[in-house]
C-alpha cells in the first residue's frame, strides 16, 4: 500500500494526515510533510496516523526528528493513532513515554487546547 500524506486544519491546529504504510521507501514523503508544517512556524502539529498500517524504523526516526525540532522550537508533536500494531511499536521502543499519543485527531486537538487554556 503507497502512502498518502496530506495537510490539514482541525480548529486552530495544523494535522498531517498519514496513510498507507511508512517504511524507508516512503518515509521521505512523511518526512518532507513534517518539515514543511514545522517550517511554517507551526507550534503544534498533530500526525494523523489513524489509517497507517505499517510503520517501520526509519519512520520512527522521522518522527522523533520531527518531534526534537518541534520541541526545539517550543512546540509539540501530539500522534493520534489506534492500531493496535502502531500503538505496540511505540510501546515497545519506549516512545509511547515520548510522543503525545492519543486515540483521535479530536483528543489531539482537546488535549491542545486544555494545555493552552491552561497555559
Amino acid at each position: 500500500m503507497e502512502l498518502s500524506v496530506s495537510q490539514q486544519s482541525v480548529g486552530d491546529y495544523p494535522v498531517l494526515a498519514v496513510r498507507g504504510e511508512v517504511d524507508v521507501y516512503s518515509a521521505p514523503a512523511l518526512q518532507e510533510g513534517l518539515n514543511t508544517l514545522l517550517d511554517s512556524g507551526a507550534k503544534a502539529v498533530i500526525v494523523d496516523l489513524t489509517e497507517v498500517g505499517f510503520l517501520d524504523s526509519t519512520g520512527l526516526g522521522v518522527l522523533v526528528a520531527a518531534r526534537t525540532s518541534a520541541v526545539d522550537a517550543g512546540g509539540s508533536l501530539p500522534i493520534a493513532c489506534q492500531h493496535e500494531r502502531i500503538l505496540k511499536l511505540f510501546k515497545i521502543t519506549g516512545l509511547d513515554a515520548v510522543f503525545e499519543i492519543h486515540p483521535s485527531v479530536d483528543a489531539a486537538v482537546q488535549s491542545l487546547a486544555n494545555q493552552n487554556s491552561a497555559g
